[in-house]
């Protein structure tokens, strides 16, 4: 009888920049700038390319002679406030997220964004992994906002929004929608979604003839922003970390 042999395991490769931004030691510009600088060794060996091919189980890698460690991973809450953008750099100088975190102590990346007029709850972390499972689609992790809209609605218009509405990007799968207070000129809702396109939350309400006029995200899941003042950020709890399917070791 012929004896099957089943396929060696692929090995874990990855370039060299990214070996750097997925052990949560800083930016892929960073890692460039560090390799372009001669600071990095692979077993022993100068290399200068961030797009060396390195496997992680058989290279030993060095950054100033020192071997790469995986950084502590770090999961942190922003309030962000409207006016600054989620990214590390702006080339047109405007502040960024980053502004406000410099005592974090690790280099964390955003898990997902929220637009330069839109504020509230931001997690940020070096737990890859963490990050991607809170994005994916497939985990369906709900978005929950508060939105003042520039007119009032009707309750035709949220009961369309509780349906679904058509997107130029496809329709949308039904949302959460609760109708907070009403004034003579505008509607103010809380509104949950399972899922996270562009400007969703935007385009959803101008497909019901209105227009956002604020917008506050106020929860991820079963995370939210509580009292942190604007402008603030705490650290997630080890609950609030495995809440999100995440691992607090």
């Amino acid at each position: 009888m012929r004896k099957i042999t089943k396929p060696a395991p692929k090995r874990p490769l990855k370039t060299l920049e990214r070996v750097f931004s997925k052990a949560g030691l800083g930016s892929r510009t960073e890692a460039r700038s560090w390799i372009g600088a001669g600071r990095v060794r692979v077993n022993g060996r100068l290399v200068q390319s961030p797009d060396h091919w390195v496997d992680l189980e058989r290279d030993r890698v060095t950054l100033d002679g020192k071997p790469l460690r995986t950084a502590a991973k770090a999961y942190i809450l922003l309030y962000k406030p409207t006016g600054y953008l989620t990214t590390y750099r702006d080339p047109e100088g405007r502040p960024t997220v980053y502004d406000l975190i410099e005592e974090a102590g690790a280099w964390l990346s955003p898990v997902g964004r929220l637009d330069l007029d839109t504020s509230g709850l931001l997690l940020l972390t070096n737990d890859t992994a963490f990050a991607e499972r809170v994005m994916n689609p497939e985990y369906k992790v709900p978005k929950t906002y508060q939105v003042k809209t520039a007119t009032p609605l009707s309750d035709e218009q949220i009961e369309h929004l509780r349906r679904g509405v058509a997107l130029s990007d496809g329709p949308t799968r039904p949302a959460t929608v609760t109708r907070l207070r009403d004034s003579a000129k505008y509607t103010y809702l809380e509104l949950t979604l399972a899922e996270g396109r562009n400007r969703q939350v935007r385009r959803m309400i101008e497909a019901v003839d209105s227009k956002v006029l604020k917008l506050v995200r106020t929860a991820l899941g079963p995370i939210r922003i509580g009292d942190l003042p604007i402008g603030k950020w705490r650290r997630l709890t080890a609950e609030e970390v495995r809440a999100l399917g995440g691992r607090a070791d």
